[in-house]
């Protein structure tokens, strides 16, 4: 008699780097998620955890371990195979081979791009392996950008480097004992220098990676750019949204992208209905269109209703995890108002029943508390409304003065 084989779940990028060090002996003697004491933790769907078994999986589905619930409350770890691919995976050595390859170097963790003082310091510490901490959260450059950056030191003193997936879990003396822990695990025998951090007259870098720098961190009117208006429907977000992408496309000095909520149901979603689990998947769409965007520089100008604060964190997640920007604009029109235009009829199809889950009637509205402007149309201009987000954006680097 055949097993139906275990439920699939494709983890976050920090329990998916966490699950590396794990496979790979890298967080020994921890051996399994949600162990006492440790920052490295698994959440799973209710339905999973009780399948007792889940085999976790890459973005792409690629399968990379199983893991068991134990009654302490652990998952343990059966790996099956390891990422294959990515930017400068050759790098992406075990502890056991980082030892073998680099025996009787000093082993120099980094999280940041090495100034000229350092690489000055380390040309007096002998051979050395430089471990670039790449794991979600940690470094200030991107993984890619730091593992770039220490590439282009390692030139200037002979040394070695290696990729190490070590993440943050945003509690930082936690992290601090993890990072203790794992570095010690690739030096084994060696010794283990710590650099401090560089003193105010020390921070320059050399012309190399200051390149690699300005590359990885553009400044704020460069950088990859997510417009969110959310509010409900009636509320104006969307003719803000596009009188905000026409005075950006007018200053003629960046891309522009429009992801219009009923724009992207046509094209991208079409097939899904108005429950709530579908409307939450087609933010979710929006959202990792919108991140990509941001990824390769562009702004991407979105102007769902989003009604719950879950599902746009979510995509301030993608975006974050893109390296781009996610600047949310509150288009908080009350509900009266939005009532009282009702150009579409919705509102009074809601109230007669014939719409269920309708945003404001049947279906609740979660009111951001993050929002970067909140702006209420009511009895004004959207010229003036624009004036309002334009300023904000301005106010924070986003914008030039001009747009």
């Amino acid at each position: 008699m055949s097993t139906a084989p275990p439920p699939q779940h494709c983890p976050t990028p920090r329990e998916l780097d966490d699950l590396e060090l794990l496979s790979t002996g890298a967080l020994a003697p921890t051996s399994s998620f949600n162990a006492p004491g440790s920052p490295v933790t698994l959440t799973l769907p209710p339905e999973l955890v009780e399948a007792g078994t889940v085999e976790l999986v890459d973005p792409e589905g690629l399968p990379l371990a199983l893991v068991s619930a134990t009654a302490t409350g652990e998952w343990t770890v059966k790996p099956l195979t390891h990422a294959q691919f990515g930017p400068y995976r050759r790098l992406y050595l075990t502890p056991d081979e980082a030892r073998k390859l680099h025996a009787g170097r000093t082993f120099v963790p980094v999280a940041d791009p090495l100034t000229a003082a350092q690489i000055s310091r380390l040309r007096e510490a002998g051979p050395v392996t430089l471990l670039a901490l790449v794991g979600a959260g940690t470094p200030s450059l991107s993984p890619v950008g730091l593992v770039r950056a220490t590439l282009a030191a390692a030139e200037q003193l002979d040394a070695e480097v290696v990729a190490v997936p070590l993440a943050a879990h945003d509690d930082a003396e936690a992290d601090h004992a993890l990072g203790v822990q794992v570095v010690a695990n690739y030096a084994g025998p060696d010794p283990v220098l710590a650099l401090p951090e560089p003193s105010a007259e020390d921070e320059a870098y050399p012309a190399e990676i200051q390149a690699i720098v300005d590359f990885d961190s553009p400044p704020e009117d460069r950088q990859g750019l997510v417009l969110f208006f959310t509010g409900l429907s009636g509320s104006g977000k969307s003719t803000l949204a596009r009188a905000l992408m026409d005075r950006i496309l007018e200053a003629g000095e960046r891309t522009v992208t429009s992801l219009d909520g009923d724009v992207v149901r046509r094209n991208l979603s079409a097939g899904l209905t108005f429950s709530r689990e579908d409307r939450e998947t087609n933010i979710r769409r929006i959202g990792w269109v919108a991140a990509e965007i941001s990824r390769h520089g562009g702004i991407a100008v979105c102007s769902p209703i989003a009604p719950f604060d879950e599902t746009r964190q979510q995509v301030r997640s993608m975006v974050d995890e893109a390296g781009g920007a996610f600047f949310l604009v509150h288009v908080a029109t009350p509900l009266e108002e939005c009532e009282r235009r009702d150009r579409k009829g919705l509102y009074a199809k809601a109230r007669r029943g014939e719409i269920p889950e309708f945003t404001g009637i049947s279906s609740p509205y979660e009111e951001p508390a993050d929002a970067a402007v909140r702006v209420d149309t009511t009895g004004r201009t959207i010229e003036d409304c624009l004036d309002e987000v334009i300023r904000a954006l301005n106010e924070q680097g986003y914008l030039h003065p001009t747009a």
